[in-house]
């Protein structure tokens, strides 16, 4: 939930299993050609830590001047992320999702179908603690990394690509340390105030009136009661359309 003093802002299986297996065997065969030991051959391999990126807070949009990204926080929520989801694909629209850790544990389900339609991820802290910035860096550090811990579990493996500070409470330590984990962290142009249930008009008014001072977009699943939400949505992203924006994902 945004604080409100705060600016950051699925035949072809089967052939595929036969080439699978093929080159499986192949595989065996070159192994035993060159005399090394199965422990050998089935060690897994050690996970890649990912690239660091610029610890800067993002807002621009990958799609280019008229691009708008969608940012949706606090979730997964068994009761509203479904219906988020369901706006987004009726329009065809990828947006950011910004998990809290628990959430994310509580939900895989819901992550694993974030990621499988196409949307991002973004670790948004263990305890949505909107005052981060004035705690010691090893509370931080805490916060951030074990929900990009949670996350990834419950994502089945996909990593997320930003940090959104609850209520924007960054500091420069927390920026470094989500920025050497490879996760951008993610500010707001537009905060649309849903968390505070003003109605679907007010809501779809605050995009309209606002969406000429940047591209990243604040909305809510999770919280509370998010219909307003929903039915913004049905309403803003047709529109955001209509007036020649182009929806992407946040610059990384």
């Amino acid at each position: 939930m945004a604080k409100r003093s705060r600016r950051a802002g699925h035949g072809r299986v089967l052939a595929g299993g036969v080439v699978v297996a093929a080159v499986a065997a192949a595989t065996t065969i070159w192994t035993a050609h060159a005399g090394l030991s199965d422990s050998a051959e089935e060690r897994p391999a050690a996970p890649k830590r990912p690239a660091a990126v610029s610890p800067a807070i993002a807002h621009a949009s990958d799609a280019g001047p008229r691009g708008v990204n969608i940012t949706i926080d606090d979730g997964p929520d068994p009761r509203w992320t479904p219906e988020v989801l369901e706006v987004l694909a009726e329009h065809k629209v990828k947006a950011t999702f910004c998990v809290v850790g628990p959430q994310a544990e509580a939900h895989p389900d819901l992550v694993k179908a974030i990621v499988a339609a196409g949307h991002r991820l973004c670790d948004h802290s263990v305890e949505h603690d909107t005052t981060m910035d004035t705690k010691s860096k090893s509370y931080q550090a805490q916060q951030i990394v074990d929900a990009e811990k949670s996350i990834t579990r419950a994502s089945g493996g996909v990593r997320p690509l930003y940090y959104r500070a609850p209520g924007g409470a960054f500091t420069p330590y927390s920026r470094q340390l989500a920025a050497s984990h490879g996760m951008r962290p993610l500010g707001w142009n537009v905060d649309t105030k849903d968390f505070e249930r003003p109605g679907a008009d007010a809501i779809v008014k605050t995009v309209k009136e606002q969406i000429a001072g940047g591209p990243t977009l604040l909305f809510h699943d999770a919280g509370g009661d998010r219909s307003q939400t929903v039915e913004a949505l049905r309403e803003i992203l047709p529109w955001l359309k209509d007036q020649g924006y182009v929806f992407g994902f946040p610059e990384r």
